[in-house]
C-alpha cells in the first residue's frame, strides 16, 4: 500500500490549508482512513478519521469545528480541510489507512507533510 500526502505548507494564524492523500495498493472503498500528527517534542496524536463510505467522521476534540475530513472514492483520495489554523496545529501530518471499531486503528502509514502555523 502507498499513501502519498501533499498540501502542507506555511500559513499564518487563522489561515487555511487542505491536505490530500492519494491511496493505492489497497481497497480504498473498504478502508477507514485517517490523519495523525506529530508536533516537535510531542508524541504522535490522532487528528481525524473517516469510515469507508465517508458517511461518518471522527475528530480530536481540539480540531472539531475547524478541520473536516472527507474522501473521494472515485479518486482514492482522502482530504483534510484545515480552517482557522492555530500555532498548536504546527506539526508533521501523516495520512493512514486502517479500520474503525469503536476507535480508529491505523494499519498503513504514508510519509508526512509539514504544516507550520506562524503569527
Amino acid at each position: 500500500v502507498q499513501l502519498q500526502a501533499s498540501g502542507g505548507g506555511s500559513v499564518q494564524v487563522g489561515g487555511t490549508l487542505r491536505l490530500s492523500c492519494a491511496v493505492s495498493g489497497r481497497s480504498f472503498r473498504s478502508d477507514a482512513t485517517g490523519w495523525f500528527r506529530r508536533a516537535p517534542g510531542k508524541e504522535r496524536e490522532f487528528v481525524a478519521a473517516i469510515n469507508p463510505s465517508g458517511s461518518a467522521s471522527y475528530y480530536k476534540d481540539s480540531v472539531k469545528g475547524r478541520f473536516t475530513i472527507s474522501k473521494d472514492n472515485a479518486k482514492d483520495t482522502v482530504y483534510l480541510q484545515m480552517n482557522n489554523l492555530k500555532h498548536e496545529d504546527t506539526a508533521t501530518y501523516f495520512c493512514t489507512a486502517g479500520v474503525y471499531k469503536g476507535r480508529y486503528y491505523p494499519a498503513a502509514w504514508g510519509q508526512g507533510t509539514q504544516v507550520t502555523v506562524s503569527s
